[in-house]
């Protein structure tokens, strides 16, 4: 993981300007926020369904087929899955990790019933994904944590692409570090080592993934530190709820900060630039627009390049927001009103 030096060096990212780029820089999530496990039997099981691969399980639940999406883990890709991403490759030890997961949660069934576990969220909130599915712990029947457990066996890296886990950072950190050091599962040297020589293999390059997701962890720290000081004008690009707050902050007068990160980018016929965040909300995204005689200003942020993988990819824009035709718009003169969220990732030297 980062170390705590570099969170000191997000202060670096903020010139001189308002008192938003003051208060991004940030540690990792505060001690308040850190709950910690205990390995308590959930009160309500659920029968599963299905068990996809060793990350996604599908459970019924309030009547109904719910898919589930393990929070802080992401175990590598299965033979029958191809994502088209070169750093998620369908690899041997994921097709092993599918079957793995298969059989434990088979091997819990009580004789004549089916498999159930039970579900735990970070501060007793539900979220789903942009796909539907529930954002969840899994707790296992005696208590223990599934996602944890994935990650102390080796069968997952900690992943905090997305930000680090606001419950449980501290053990997830602790369970990867001593996989790495017993070269369990996919720190193991020889996993997805062909079997003979000269046949195929893929491996998912983790070398360069920690650095990449520890530097947008990072960013999102930044982010949560900034909207908690001033949630009236800091948002989340994903986060319709967060810019129409901010929005209302506009209309009275005042300037607002966005945080996210690009995902297209739409040339229009008059010559400007429309730069979609990503969002899940098709009628509430964020899009900054780039006006024809303003554009050769940006040259130098090299936007399109932040688009890229193993490089910082979070974005702070500052500005007046307004509410668009589909969603939330900021016209944007100025390139010093945009800025990375956090530090570029720095690969380790190869030995």
């Amino acid at each position: 993981m980062l170390t705590r030096s570099l969170v000191l060096a997000l202060a670096l990212f903020a010139p001189s300007a308002p008192l938003l780029h003051a208060q991004v820089a940030a540690p990792p999530p505060p001690a308040a926020a850190h709950h910690g496990w205990k390995a308590t039997p959930p009160k309500e099981l659920f029968e599963i369904e299905r068990v996809v691969d060793g990350d996604t399980l599908h459970i019924r639940r309030n009547g109904e087929v719910q898919k589930l999406r393990l929070l802080s883990v992401d175990t590598e890709e299965k033979f029958s899955t191809s994502t088209g991403d070169a750093s998620k490759p369908s690899t041997a030890f994921g097709e092993e990790c599918a079957q793995w997961a298969a059989q434990f949660f088979k091997d819990l069934a009580k004789e004549g019933e089916p498999s159930k576990i039970g579900l735990a969220f970070p501060g007793e909130r539900e979220e789903r994904d942009v796909y539907g599915r529930v954002l969840c712990y899994v707790v296992l029947p005696d208590g223990r944590n599934f996602n944890l457990l994935l990650v102390e066996l080796g069968k997952s890296p900690y992943f905090n692409k997305y930000g680090n886990d606001l419950w449980l950072h501290d053990e997830f950190v602790a369970a990867q570090r001593t996989a790495r050091e017993k070269q369990l599962g996919i720190w193991n040297p020889a996993a997805n080592q062909p079997k003979s020589a000269g046949a195929p293999a893929a491996r998912r390059p983790y070398d360069e993934l920690l650095p990449w997701w520890d530097a947008r962890a990072l960013a999102v720290d930044g982010y949560r530190a900034a909207l908690a000081k001033h949630p009236e004008h800091v948002a989340a690009a994903d986060s319709p709820i967060e810019l129409a707050r901010a929005l209302a902050s506009s209309e009275g007068g005042g300037e607002v900060e966005v945080f996210g990160s690009i995902e297209k980018f739409f040339e229009e016929d008059d010559g400007s630039l429309t730069v979609l965040f990503r969002s899940s909300s098709k009628d509430g995204a964020f899009r900054a627009k780039l006006a024809k005689d303003v554009r050769s200003k940006f040259d130098a942020l090299d936007l399109k390049g932040s688009t890229e993988e193993f490089r910082q990819n979070y974005l702070w824009v500052r500005g007046k927001l307004v509410k668009g035709g589909r969603g939330f718009d900021m016209q944007c003169s100025e390139p010093e009103r945009w800025r990375l969220a956090g530090p570029q990732p720095v690969a380790p030297a190869k030995r």
